[in-house]
């Protein structure tokens, strides 16, 4: 049977291809896979995932199923994470998103409304790791063509963005799936804390 493997950052530039086709018996797990791959993944810890979903070496694999290779995650191609206390703009990222397989770009800015300020803080270094993480996962769920987020800390004046998101893809559906993704993760795990008119706004406790 076949199984098509995607994969991204170094284990696509050691095998010099994003994506390529097993032949694999029946009932075979990821791990046939990843041992039929040889050096590729040599060294680098990977996240496997079938269809989208994450799974681990002992999940059965399928004709015609898709397995991804994740990488650790640190910003690296198709990928950009930022976190910053200066303003945000789109035309950046559209530049960053911008790849000749994709079909569509959506984009995201959420801007303060109805106060005249919020005023935002984070843990920068953790939140740009779990960012990166996000936006990873992000790419391999929908099949993005590349994905960036960022978010501003500091004051941030009435109708500024907060945080921005751009994603390119080859059609609309995963676009649009993989920005609300995005954006909704980065809410609810990120440690970016927001302050409105004098209080810090109660929101969940981030999960790893």
């Amino acid at each position: 049977m076949h199984v098509r493997v995607r994969l991204f950052a170094i284990l696509r530039e050691r095998a010099g291809i994003g994506e390529l086709e097993l032949d694999l018996p029946e009932r075979a797990r990821v791990r046939d896979a990843l041992e039929l791959l040889g050096t590729i993944t040599t060294g680098v810890p990977v996240v496997m995932a079938v269809n989208r979903e994450y799974a681990d070496e002992d999940a059965y694999l399928g004709a015609g199923d898709e397995l991804a290779l994740i990488p650790p995650v640190s910003g690296g191609a198709g990928t950009h994470v930022r976190v910053t206390d200066q303003a945000l703009a789109l035309d950046p990222l559209l530049d960053l998103v911008r790849d000749p397989r994709a079909g569509a770009v959506v984009t995201f800015l959420g801007v303060t409304r109805e106060v005249e300020l919020l005023e935002y803080e984070a843990y920068a270094e953790m939140a740009e790791r779990q960012m990166s993480e996000i936006v990873v996962e992000a790419l391999a769920r929908h099949g993005l063509c590349a994905a960036a987020v960022e978010h501003r800390t500091g004051i941030v004046p009435l109708s500024e963005p907060s945080v921005a998101v751009a994603v390119s893809a080859p059609h609309r559906g995963e676009a649009f799936a993989g920005a609300r993704e995005i954006i909704d993760r980065v809410k609810a795990h990120a440690p970016i804390w927001k302050k409105e008119s004098g209080q810090w706004v109660r929101g969940t406790s981030p999960r790893p």
